[in-house]
């Protein structure tokens, strides 16, 4: 099972590594990342493999979603399922 986490927000030092490490603290993947910075806005789209996460995706997401708050960022992870069905044509 996949699922897709975005990263929006000013651009600072470690957003990478601090999202990085909630996906390595629980057993999930990072397959694909792409980020880009624009005036000094960061955007990341990151591909994760979450078939080995040891805590509910629900509990993964909320987990992602503080840090972002903590980092004054938007953080989601969306079912890679959910993420399809919200982009078909």
């Amino acid at each position: 099972m996949r699922a897709v986490i975005t990263v929006i927000g000013k651009d600072m030092v470690g957003i990478l590594a601090r999202v990085s490490a909630v996906c390595a603290a629980h057993r999930v993947n990072v397959s694909d990342v792409t980020q880009s910075i624009l005036q000094g806005m960061f955007a990341m789209i990151m591909m994760v493999d979450i078939s080995d996460c040891d805590v509910p995706f629900t509990a993964f997401s909320e987990e992602l979603n503080a840090l972002g708050k903590e980092m004054g960022l938007s953080v989601h992870a969306m079912h890679e399922d959910i993420f399809n069905s919200m982009h078909r044509i």
